[in-house]
């Protein structure tokens, strides 16, 4: 049973995207390999060896991510911990691709880019944490001081000071 749409849909976004970066970062890596060419003096071995090692820690990292959203939607409620933390850290990297997307790439990687992150922070907020249940307010004491408390124990007034005997 589908209740929330938008984190099964964050889910699928995260984990069509680590698939992608991981193909076009091995896909790129291949391609340095096949060329053998130095750039600017590094070893192109060491360039294909790390495009390829970048290819599997941002797959994982997205896929990671997506797995917390998979589970945001699964138990229905808001990620906590350090999946909160994954999901805000995907969001950021997701703004900062953007904002560098729109001048090398184009406006089209830039909207996806951010329709990511919008559903993101939409998953983000949507599943927040609900408040503690509120406690039953003390009844006003019949001296018609007031009385009552906010949360079941920190009192609205200060206490009556202490009278010297």
């Amino acid at each position: 049973m589908v209740r929330r749409p938008v984190a099964w849909l964050v889910a699928l976004v995260l984990l069509v995207e680590a698939l992608g970066i991981a193909a076009v970062n091995w896909f790129l890596g291949v391609v340095v390999d096949r060329q053998d060419m130095s750039l600017a003096g590094l070893d192109p071995q060491m360039m294909s060896v790390s495009s390829k090692v970048g290819a599997v820690v941002f797959g994982l990292y997205f896929a990671l991510c997506a797995l917390v959203a998979l589970l945001v939607g699964v138990r229905d409620r808001g990620p906590a911990g350090l999946g909160r933390i994954l999901l805000i850290s995907a969001a950021v990297v997701h703004g900062l691709l953007a904002a560098f997307a729109w001048g090398l790439v184009g406006p089209t990687a830039f909207v996806y880019l951010v329709v990511v992150l919008g559903l993101i922070v939409l998953l983000l907020m949507t599943h927040d944490r609900p408040d503690a249940p509120a406690a039953p307010r003390d009844a006003a004491p019949e001296d018609g001081t007031g009385g009552g408390t906010l949360d079941g124990g920190t009192p609205l007034t200060p206490p009556a000071a202490p009278t010297a005997p």
